[in-house]
């Protein structure tokens, strides 16, 4: 039986995991080890990379496994980031990490291939296999987090474009004017992301508070800095009128975005992960509408958009299911 090895680097926390790619059935199946750390206590790049190595070899000499039961090592990480040479450019959430040679590292240590991808494609890849997507050929998957990315799976293979940056639809303009979001005002990301429903819900009540209204989102111009899409959320499950329009506005734009991937690239399911999966009961009815309005019917007809499945264990299944892509055995990279 081969394993395989991952490694999810977030600007908060990264893990290294062991695998078997055959165990399916669920994380308790398929995720057989998993050590974590906090990455910016680790000291800098150099830091958390001799880290995340002897966390490997600790894992493989508890399993009693050599680098010859190891199919490979799948490198989860935020882009943006050269997958073809294993480096990581200059994350934004992860400040110092400029033009790391992670790939060649690694495999200079394990003797292993290695495979890098950004967080948003190695997603798409774990729900194509493991979550959402399986079965099916043609897949988007939308973060819908922090920010807003996809991962695309065209005709049965993950699609990265021509320099690494397919996907990166968050950065498309939707409005003139609107909350910012991947450096640019009325953006996808802008209105579809927690940070962007932060921002809505801080003009919201600003504009609320200075023309003398109620609202009851905050106590006041000191607190607007605190609202987040978790706290607008609860308020809206509550009946709160303005947190409902907030989770209007975005499910509004999030169909209007959903109907041009739907035009463009006629996927057959479309998976939004994170706020998408906690809130789909504010964002859906508005989005739906407005995706069947705005989509060629046949296209719209041929999609189904649905929540992630793989949930709090997706960046788990992202870094272990690379590996598997990459490096795996004809019958397991397949989807059948």
């Amino acid at each position: 039986m081969k394993f395989s090895i991952g490694i999810d680097i977030g600007g908060t926390k990264s893990a290294v995991l062991l695998g078997n790619p055959q165990g399916k059935e669920g994380p308790e199946k398929f995720i057989l080890r998993r050590e974590a750390f906090e990455t910016k206590k680790a000291g800098g790049p150099m830091g958390a990379i001799q880290k995340m190595e002897e966390m490997i070899h600790r894992i493989l000499q508890e399993k009693g496994l050599s680098t010859e039961d190891i199919i490979g090592i799948g490198v989860s990480c935020g882009g943006p980031l050269d997958s073809r040479r294993g480096i990581i450019m200059n994350p934004p959430n992860l400040p110092g990490w400029d033009n790391i040679p992670i790939k060649q590292m690694l495999e200079k240590e394990f003797g292993l291939p290695v495979a890098l991808e950004n967080d948003a494609n190695a997603c798409a890849v774990a729900e194509w296999k493991y979550g959402a997507g399986r079965g099916y050929d043609n897949v988007i998957f939308l973060t819908f987090g922090t920010g807003l990315g996809a991962g695309l799976i065209l005709d049965g293979k993950l699609y990265r474009g021509s320099s690494d940056m397919a996907g990166e639809v968050g950065h498309v303009r939707m409005e003139r004017w609107g909350p910012v979001g991947y450096g640019k005002m009325g953006s996808f990301e802008g209105f579809c992301s927690g940070a962007g429903i932060s921002q809505m819900a801080r003009m919201k009540v600003l504009e609320r508070i200075e023309n003398g209204m109620s609202q009851d989102l905050c106590q006041g111009m000191e607190d607007l800095d605190q609202l987040n899409a978790k706290d607008i959320a609860i308020a809206a499950d509550r009946g709160d009128e303005l947190a409902i329009e907030i989770y209007r506005l975005c499910g509004e734009q999030l169909g209007r975005g959903l109907a041009m991937l739907v035009d463009i690239l006629n996927p057959e399911i479309i998976i939004i992960g994170s706020i998408f999966q906690r809130c789909r009961h504010l964002l859906w009815p508005y989005a739906e509408r407005v995706m069947k309005r705005e989509a060629l019917e046949a296209s719209a007809a041929a999609c189904v958009v649905v929540p992630a499945q793989l949930g709090e264990n997706i960046g788990d299944y992202a870094a272990l299911v690379l590996a598997e892509y990459n490096f795996g055995e004809k019958e397991v990279a397949g989807n059948g």
